[in-house]
């Protein structure tokens, strides 16, 4: 379990913390879609999370250690995939046998399989490859690294069709009980029918904007903690020729209206639209942090 309670965080170049009294708990057996605006501090969250970055205040544990020790056993249960990144120029049994031994339950049978689905060859060398065959070899390497801990920034960029779905499907495999992924993204349609638990942050600033003589800053908050069932079970997601009458947000598409509307006891559950989820709480028409509305 990874919690972060009351925590601040900012740029020593910036104005304006990124994070201020922020708390988050993230449960494990879970994958995490964490979505916000340009700037909201995903990518900042994500290196916080691994002790890459230091608060100024607060306290973050995993499992019960603070993260800002970087213990050894902590390391070695933590794995991030960053958006941008160079590999050494070496063939990746070169890789392999550099960086293994950090991760005492790395498995080459993980590794070949995700190889596999990715369509590459475990001869390849890295200078040999692409962008996006790049992409493949590290989130093959980091699921045979086998931690319970996977935090991957924006890891479809870069990938075509067919290679998300590999994607998906290798991170699929690999899902455990024990083990959290959480996935940082801009492009929620890759992911959508992946995740169990929604997390989006937003602005207090923008929050706020309602309310005249409100002083908070710009940092970023969590707009949205809730899993996917228990989004699901609230509301129904629909596309009609006009919006309903009780929708809580509509959306003027080609096809038509799309809303999200309460549901109720007898109408049947319909697929998260993650998108129009996401434009619904930035917009401020639904609110998903208090107790009830998460499990």
């Amino acid at each position: 379990m990874i919690q972060l309670e009351n925590i601040t965080f900012q740029y020593a170049s910036s104005k304006e913390p990124v994070f201020s009294q922020f708390d988050l708990d993230l449960q494990p057996g879970r994958i995490y879609g964490l979505m916000g605006p340009n700037g909201s501090g995903k990518s900042t969250l994500l290196y916080i999370l691994m002790g890459l970055l230091h608060v100024q205040k607060g306290r973050i544990e995993v499992d019960g250690h603070d993260v800002s020790r970087r213990e050894r056993r902590l390391l070695q249960n933590l794995y991030i995939v960053p958006e941008e990144f160079e590999l050494p120029s070496m063939t990746l049994m070169e890789y392999v046998d550099t960086y293994r031994p950090f991760y005492p339950r790395f498995s080459r049978e993980v590794l070949s399989q995700c190889l596999h689905e990715f369509e590459l060859s475990e001869s390849l060398h890295t200078n040999q490859l692409s962008m996006g065959q790049k992409k493949k070899v590290i989130m093959a390497f980091a699921l045979a690294c086998g931690t319970s801990y996977l935090l991957m920034d924006e890891p479809t960029n870069g990938l075509d069709v067919a290679s998300k779905k590999q994607f998906r499907k290798v991170i699929a495999m690999n899902m455990t009980d024990e083990r959290t992924i959480v996935i940082a993204t801009h492009q929620v349609h890759d992911v959508e029918q992946m995740l169990d638990h929604v997390l989006i942050l937003g602005s207090r600033e923008a929050e706020s904007e309602s309310c005249p003589g409100n002083t908070l800053s710009a940092s970023s908050l969590v707009m949205c903690d809730a899993t996917v069932s228990r989004v699901t079970q609230l509301f129904s997601f629909t596309l009609t020729h006009a919006p309903l009458q009780d929708a809580l947000y509509v959306e003027r598409t080609a096809q038509g209206y799309a809303c999200i509307a309460p549901r109720h006891s007898d109408d049947e559950e319909t697929p998260l639209n993650i998108e129009l989820l996401y434009n619904a709480v930035q917009n401020g028409k639904i609110k998903m942090n208090d107790d009830k509305l998460n499990d």
